[in-house]
């Protein structure tokens, strides 16, 4: 079961400053479409850091095995809204991503990167790789993430009888994911597969897919998301 930030909603109420000034924060307070043109941002610049914003969300929120609908309850925005943000159509104002990252248990400086810097990087030591826990207890390290490419790379950790979803779930994407030690189950279609060591999966994210570890002993597995079909 997903554990929801509760915190989220005491930073939305706070950022109210009285009964009379006090407004109800809306999509339209707190998000609104980007208004550039390629004249005022020429090299790109503003839509590169919004796509990066947008793209760190979501891997967030699906390392943690959130729908959108659930990201949404817990930040008083619409799921319609909080999808514009995550591909980069719409700029989330700074009060939005502090509800946004307090609903995923995280810094909203997480959500902010050089993206330039990150992406051409030749050398990711394990000390930049950023590690973030579940609430199903799956660890997840981020080996690599290259959003200019669409394609994050992690190591992902399962202790016994835990998974990353109780429920199928789909999002865009495709998947390969290689288990590096131990036996992996992984449900696509309703149908249920068992990876074991040296083994490799594949497939659509767009197809329901569960993935757990029914065994007794810890699993370990090399997976990569690439962000388009």
């Amino acid at each position: 079961m997903i554990k929801i930030d509760r915190r989220a909603s005491a930073i939305r109420r706070s950022l109210c400053a009285g009964d009379d000034d006090c407004q109800m924060i809306k999509d339209t307070d707190i998000v609104s479409e980007p208004s550039l043109t390629p004249q005022d941002d020429p090299a790109g610049t503003t839509a590169s850091t919004l796509a990066a914003i947008g793209l760190r969300i979501r891997d967030v929120r699906q390392a943690r095995n959130m729908t959108l609908q659930a990201l949404a309850d817990a930040c008083g925005l619409s799921a319609s809204m909080l999808s514009l943000v995550e591909r980069g159509r719409a700029s989330p104002s700074i009060g939005s991503l502090i509800v946004i990252a307090s609903a995923l248990g995280v810094q909203m400086s997480d959500f902010i990167v050089d993206q330039a810097v990150d992406d051409e990087k030749l050398v990711v030591t394990s000390s930049e790789q950023r590690v973030i826990e579940t609430a199903a207890h799956v660890i997840r390290r981020l080996i690599k993430e290259d959003r200019a490419r669409g394609i994050s790379i992690a190591i992902n950790e399962y202790a016994p009888h835990t998974g990353a979803t109780e429920k199928p779930i789909t999002h865009d994407g495709f998947e390969y994911g290689f288990v590096l030690e131990g036996k992996l189950t992984v449900e696509v279609d309703g149908l249920l597969h068992v990876v074991e060591g040296g083994d490799l999966i594949s497939y659509s994210s767009r197809r329901p897919h569960r993935i757990w570890n029914h065994g007794k002993e810890q699993v370990r597995t090399l997976w990569i998301n690439l962000q388009r079909d």
